[in-house]
């Protein structure tokens, strides 16, 4: 059989439909299979960046893997950014890298780079040695991918293979790799101290997600009556509305959130890392009577010493967990006060962002209007840069997967090609893009995908001509102005150049058309640009709320 007619049986055999890529001579053979199929659609980005980023929308919204392909060299190099990200994000990926041929290995023949340097941002890095061995391999990197950490894995394929004709080795029934139990006696123990504790506090993380296992930490939270607190990638794994939600860690994180943690005399960290970015180089007072729950083993007694340390998968570790603390009387009680109490202060701090009804509006009030125009089972996916803090602190989010933004590696220009990967894996359901100006020049090629692709998500950016967050330190700690990193006077009409790119656009300015326009555009068909005009000048997060 020819390899690349077996590859593409082999994607779809394990369940991918969409493969996300950019065409080049050395993956022809590979896009020459997809054209005679009906059952897998290849999506072309316009830079291979985005190409990782979009699978990795359709990842994390899907709960599946995803999978894609480029040439070698440059093709490859620029997808590392993406696969990094899926790497800290522990997304399962598969992609497929079009190898330079064993033969002119090591002549600098075009595009070639040694196969090992991308070892470190994936998962696992297995380049093919034989063309009979290509779908034994690729079987083996779908099973490593999605073995729990879930994760990138990069598959190099020779040019040459591709197009041979040869007797494909096949590769037996595995069991795959699970954590199917949980240690009872530390699971035990921990139901014990949180059991005892009076003030007890949850710190839930992306394994949350990756495990499905939302209920289970509901259940666990009501149970103790203890408030949740969310990592950046653990955002929405907790619904914003439950009486328990008390905040989320990030780069904004103010002092009552952190004051919520520091007067717990007991946490439960579930499906977290406890990374040095989420917890801000590990300076938030976590208390010492800690039951740290993750699948990473050298997680544990990284930033914190935990008292109990438990290596095995969120959702199972919590349902234990549940069952032995159903057996004990709870010495807490007054979780939702206090989580009430830290929402009120948070809330009070964010007043005077939200008085502002006129341009150019804060991004406080701008997401405010951006949720109230958005239906609540909509999927988000959110970039990163300054007002991602903000809309990690303020901008309400209900279901686990309905929530996407970059977590520890915080790379920007993700939003507009993760919500195509999730309107891709979720096509009955609405999309919108949450980008600033800044991240959205970094993916902006992506709008013509969208146009060109004919994919039904709205844009909405949030316009302030600046990196603000990198002009407000820069003027704040260094010898610099005011908007030192702005373009105030070259500004951008993002309106402009995604009508030129073939979006439908419109512009919004107060908080009433905000609403208006952004749900307009959702119930519009096709791609939409809506761009808000924001304050450059307003307060950063890190700073407005810590005073």
């Amino acid at each position: 059989m020819k390899v690349n007619e077996a590859v593409i049986d082999c994607l779809t055999d394990n369940g991918v439909d969409t493969l996300f890529g950019i065409p080049g001579k050395q993956s022809l053979p590979l896009n020459e299979s997809i054209s005679e199929r009906d059952d897998i659609r290849f999506v072309m980005a316009r830079h291979e960046t985005a190409v990782s980023h979009q699978a990795w929308g359709y990842a994390e919204t899907s709960g599946g893997i995803a999978a894609t392909v480029v040439i070698p060299g440059p093709g490859d190099m620029n997808a590392m950014n993406g696969l990094k990200n899926a790497l800290n994000d522990c997304t399962p990926l598969l992609h497929i890298a079009v190898e330079t041929e064993p033969e002119i290995r090591g002549g600098d023949g075009i595009h070639e780079t040694p196969p090992d340097t991308y070892d470190n941002v994936v998962k696992e890095n297995i380049t093919v040695e034989t063309p009979e061995s290509t779908v034994a391999e690729l079987e083996r990197a779908f099973d490593t991918a999605q073995t729990a950490p879930k994760g990138p894995v990069r598959v190099g394929i020779p040019k040459n293979f591709l197009k041979m004709d040869v007797a494909l080795a096949e590769r037996g029934e595995i069991d795959r790799q699970t954590f199917s139990g949980v240690p009872e006696a530390k699971v035990t123990a921990a139901a014990d101290l949180l059991a005892n504790a009076s003030n007890p506090i949850v710190i839930a993380g992306g394994g949350v997600r990756a495990s499905d296992a939302s209920d289970e930490l509901k259940t666990v939270a009501e149970r103790l009556e203890a408030p949740v607190v969310l990592t950046y990638k653990g955002k929405a794994v907790f619904p914003d509305e439950h009486e328990l939600m008390g905040g989320v860690l990030c780069g904004g994180t103010g002092t009552a959130v952190k004051d919520l943690i520091a007067d717990s005399d007991a946490a439960l960290g579930v499906g977290t890392d406890f990374d040095a970015v989420t917890m801000h180089n590990w300076s938030f007072d976590v208390p010492d009577d800690l039951v740290h729950v993750t699948l990473g083993a050298d997680d544990i007694g990284t930033g914190y010493e935990p008292a109990i340390g438990i290596v095995a998968d969120a959702g199972r570790t919590l349902e234990a967990l549940d069952g032995a603390l159903a057996e004990r009387s709870i010495a807490g009680g007054d979780g939702r006060e206090r989580a009430a109490e830290t929402r009120s202060a948070v809330d009070a701090r964010l007043e005077e962002l939200r008085a502002v009804s006129e341009a150019p509006l804060t991004s406080v009030k701008a997401l405010d209007a951006i949720r109230a125009g958005i239906p609540r089972d909509a999927a988000i996916s959110v970039d990163a840069g300054g007002f991602r803090l903000w809309t990690l602190l303020t901008f309400p989010a209900y279901e686990p997967r309905d929530y996407v933004n970059p977590g520890s590696w915080a790379t920007m220009g993700t939003g507009v090609p993760a919500a195509i990967g999730a309107k891709l894996a979720n096509p009955d359901q609405d999309v919108v893009a949450l980008t600033g100006d800044g991240g959205l020049m970094m993916c902006i090629h992506e709008l013509h995908t969208l146009a060109d692709e004919d994919i039904d998500v709205t844009v909405v950016v949030l316009n302030n001509s600046d990196y603000a967050i990198i002009s407000e330190e820069a003027g704040r700690s260094y010898r610099m102005d005011e908007g030192e990193y702005g373009w105030d006077e070259t500004p951008v009409s993002y309106t402009a150049v995604a009508e030129g790119l073939g979006l439908d656009v419109e512009r919004a300015e107060t908080p009433d058309e905000v609403e208006a326009t952004v749900s307009e555009a959702i119930a519009s068909e096709g791609p939409t640009l809506v761009e808000i005009p924001t304050d450059p000048y307003e307060p950063q997060s890190s700073v407005w709320m810590n005073r």
